[in-house]
């Protein structure tokens, strides 16, 4: 199925050389001479190799049929992620080099999505923000009021992030996904 440029939205999959890329962000521009223009910042699914590609305004691209499953999280065996299919109680284990950074946000019983493009499985894709137990951090240091004063902790996946002054540990902070950091208490 073709759609124009002009109808993209961030998160559509779309096939670019013959491979399908998500959208990660893209922008209509406008010179003062010559035709407009889209700019998309494109994470290639395969490889997970990010690129920045442009297209002629009312160009047409072909979407990639990406399915999502959910699924939830069991545990690691090795270099190996174990997942079991919520509906069929099937599990299946995926290499850590096909999920990447995102081995880091996952915990026991996590519901997430497998992502698949012609019956391989591409990725996954997590919640947009996630709830973690800050397992070891140091206690607040008294008159430290700077703005935006910031310590390390450790979570419980050990995922190592910076969190305000009074978080203590055994406090449930949540972590965005998108870029890894700390949000909010929960």
């Amino acid at each position: 199925m073709n759609v124009s440029v002009n109808d993209i939205k961030n998160g559509m999959t779309i096939m670019v050389d013959g491979a399908p890329c998500v959208i990660q962000e893209f922008s209509h521009v406008k010179p003062g001479k010559g035709a407009a223009f889209v700019k998309m910042k494109l994470k290639n699914l395969k490889t997970g190799s990010i690129t920045e590609v442009s297209f002629n305004s009312g160009t047409k691209v072909d979407r990639a049929h990406v399915t999502k499953s959910p699924m939830q999280y069991l545990y690691a065996s090795g270099d190996n992620f174990v997942f079991m299919d919520t509906n069929t109680y099937e599990q299946i284990e995926i290499a850590s080099s096909v999920l990447g950074e995102d081995t880091k946000f996952l915990k026991e019983n996590l519901e997430i999505l497998i992502d698949f493009y012609e019956g391989e499985i591409i990725g996954i894709t997590l919640p947009e923000k996630i709830e973690f137990e800050v397992v070891e951090t140091e206690p607040a240091v008294k008159g430290n009021t700077a703005n935006n004063a910031m310590k390390d902790a450790t979570l419980e996946t050990g995922y190592k992030v910076k969190v305000p002054l009074f978080i203590e540990t055994g406090e449930k902070i949540i972590i965005s996904t998108k870029d890894g950091k700390y949000s909010s208490r929960a």
